[in-house]
């Protein structure tokens, strides 16, 4: 099926270019015809309609060559010239000193090499807009001036002590990290990333409950360390090591889930699994609002609130994975799991917490942190004086300049224009979540929702050209994640959308 729908997609792009050039002869045919009558003729009237005609023949002209090519909105910085080695040799050195594991973008890597705001720039200077906010990472804006200005005069300092003396760069933003939190919710353990804090809060629950048995959801991803890699769901980031302890339920997923957007019936596998996968007792329970590795997928209505209460009854502790969804990025709320209207017990968090400096953190309740006390936990770099600082600015930032409200207004415009884009193109399936958290899965058969995922390498490749850099997920590969810095503008969506719809109309 998916050798055929290439045949024809290529079969029509070939059917396109010959109806492109027939257009083009059509056009020369006119315009000397044009200029023909135009030299022998003495008419006045006659030769201003030539001349008319030939303006409008020459902007077709000008149309099909450019094909409206979308251009990115004005912005006011231009970089430093780079003198730094090319893209060449830096893919040299990686292939020479790096893990063979690490993979790239695009055929042709891009060496990225400085950033402003929602804007990134390659050696040569080009500007891209970054709609992917390393990985749903960069939340203010690369080098925002609030956040260097936080770092420098941190580092300028002390860059590191440990958290056996005191610094108030810790706890001031501890503080205010606390104040964001919901409840009880109250007592902040500082990692390095997300994999470590959600590696700590399954450890957490497990002390605090006695108990081994963690479920999550298939299709999620929560890290690559021992425990959280037990608790992701996609064999492509799933080694052959010993996982286990973990259960994984039915993905409330709206779009190609079995019960569609029956939050209510895919809660009740969780009870099933409890019932007759466990003891009846189990450590706790562990979800993304919105999945962003398994492809922006928003969990179906009410489903947490049914699972956090099967959970809640076997003793058990509810976690919610704000790696991705956290600080605003969905734009109705701060935090992700607030559109399903639920309190968990801990919450764990990374990405947008430093806009780029490695930072995470655990967030619970002071009775939970307690079981911590029982043996010596420390970490060396977690909560050290820079990133802290760092973190706070972030949320000074999120605060002083609207972030979440700009999310939710220009994340809206932006979901409404693509989701435009899926009446007018049947390859896209679905356009999904909320925010500048947001999906849009290709497939090459709507109704059998067969993943398009060569399709999907062609528009990244082509938008990339245009100026957009834009991600990729889902399990299949085949769907766009679009997580931007939360100061996008509504001009560079329009300018994104307007990418995509004219790579998409080449096709």
């Amino acid at each position: 099926m998916h050798f055929r729908s290439l045949k024809e997609t290529a079969k029509r792009r070939r059917e396109k270019e010959k109806k492109k050039i027939k257009k083009k002869k059509m056009t020369r045919f006119l315009l000397a015809a044009a200029r023909r009558a135009l030299s022998e003729t003495n008419s006045l009237r006659f030769r201003r309609c030539c001349f008319s005609l030939l303006a409008k023949k020459k902007e077709v002209v000008e149309n099909n060559n450019e094909g409206f090519l979308p251009k990115l909105p004005p912005f006011d910085y231009s970089p430093p010239p780079y003198t730094g080695p090319s893209a060449a040799d830096i893919l040299a050195k990686r292939k020479a000193y790096l893990s063979p594991s690490l993979f790239h973008f695009y055929n042709k890597p891009l060496n990225i090499v400085d950033g402003k705001m929602q804007y990134l720039f390659d050696e040569s200077g080009r500007r891209y807009l970054d709609a992917f906010g390393g990985i749903a990472t960069v939340c203010c804006g690369h080098c925002h001036p609030d956040v260097i200005k936080s770092i420098t005069n941190q580092i300028n300092r002390i860059q590191h002590t440990t958290v056996v003396y005191l610094n108030h760069a810790i706890a001031d933003f501890a503080e205010a990290l606390a104040s964001k939190m919901p409840g009880n919710l109250k007592v902040v353990f500082f990692t390095n990333s997300g994999t470590e804090a959600n590696e700590l809060a399954m450890m957490i629950a497990r002390l605090y409950t006695g108990c081994n048995d963690i479920i999550s959801l298939r299709n999620a991803y929560h890290g690559n360390a021992a425990g959280t890699m037990g608790a992701t769901a996609q064999s492509n980031w799933k080694f052959n090591v010993v996982q286990t302890g973990v259960h994984h339920a039915l993905n409330p997923d709206p779009y190609r889930g079995v019960f569609g957007s029956d939050g209510e019936k895919y809660a009740k596998d969780v009870q099933d699994l409890i019932d007759f996968g466990t003891s009846g007792h189990v450590a706790g329970f562990i979800s993304e609002a919105i999945q962003g590795v398994g492809g922006i997928i928003e969990l179906a209505p009410n489903y947490l609130p049914a699972v956090y209460a099967s959970i809640k009854k076997a003793g058990g502790l509810c976690i919610a994975d704000e790696v991705q969804s956290g600080f605003g990025r969905t734009g109705s709320h701060f935090w992700g799991f607030e559109t399903q209207g639920v309190v968990p017990d801990m919450v764990t968090m990374a990405k947008g917490i430093g806009n780029g400096i490695p930072l995470g953190a655990v967030v619970t309740t002071p009775e939970v942190a307690e079981v911590l006390t029982r043996r010596c936990y420390f970490n060396t770099f977690g909560g050290n004086p820079v990133c802290t600082a760092a973190g706070l600015a972030v949320l000074n930032v999120i605060e002083k300049e609207k972030l979440q409200n700009n999310a939710f207004v220009v994340g809206s415009h932006l979901k409404e224009r693509l989701t435009a884009l899926k009446d007018k193109y049947e390859i896209i399936g679905d356009v999904r979540g909320r925010g500048m958290m947001l999906g849009v899965e290709l497939v090459s058969d709507r109704q059998l929702k067969t993943p398009a995922k060569a399709e999907t390498l062609h528009v990244m490749e082509q938008m990339k050209e245009l100026g957009v850099l834009i991600g990729k997920g889902g399990f299949h590969g085949n769907v766009f994640r679009i997580t931007p810095p939360l100061c996008l503008t509504k001009d560079d969506a329009d300018y994104l959308v307007d990418a995509m719809d004219y790579t998409l109309s080449k096709m």
